[in-house]
């Protein structure tokens, strides 16, 4: 179990490490934890950082993979956060199909979640 909750903690996380070195923006860390099915006000965010214990400005403001993956592996352990009910879901996934086709590319997924 553990090992399914960190590699999809890792895909999660990769796909907001634009330089492929295990490190994230620390501004991208809310939309990481949102896309594993956590739902944390911005409080909670920075809570969880603050679990990270890195010293960010050090570091220019990025968070390195292997200091995030056990305090998440951790949070998804024992579901801290409350999911994002089904509705929702469904009403932000017809927001990002445009062509209201059914589905959603993964590139247009990504480009959403990075960059708009």
């Amino acid at each position: 179990v553990v090992a399914e909750i960190e590699k999809k903690i890792i895909e999660a996380f990769e796909v907001f490490d634009r330089e492929s070195n295990k490190t994230v923006d620390v501004r991208e860390i809310g939309c990481i934890i949102r896309s594993l099915g956590c739902f944390p006000n911005e409080t909670e965010v920075q809570e969880l950082l603050e679990q990270v214990n890195m010293e960010v400005e050090e570091l220019g403001g990025f968070i390195h993979l292997e200091q995030f993956l056990p305090v998440m592996t951790k949070v998804l352990l024992e579901r801290r956060f409350w999911p994002i009910p089904e509705d929702v879901i469904l009403h932000a996934f017809e927001a990002l199909d445009e062509n209201k086709c059914g589905y959603i590319t993964k590139e247009d997924l990504v480009k959403h979640l990075t960059e708009e």
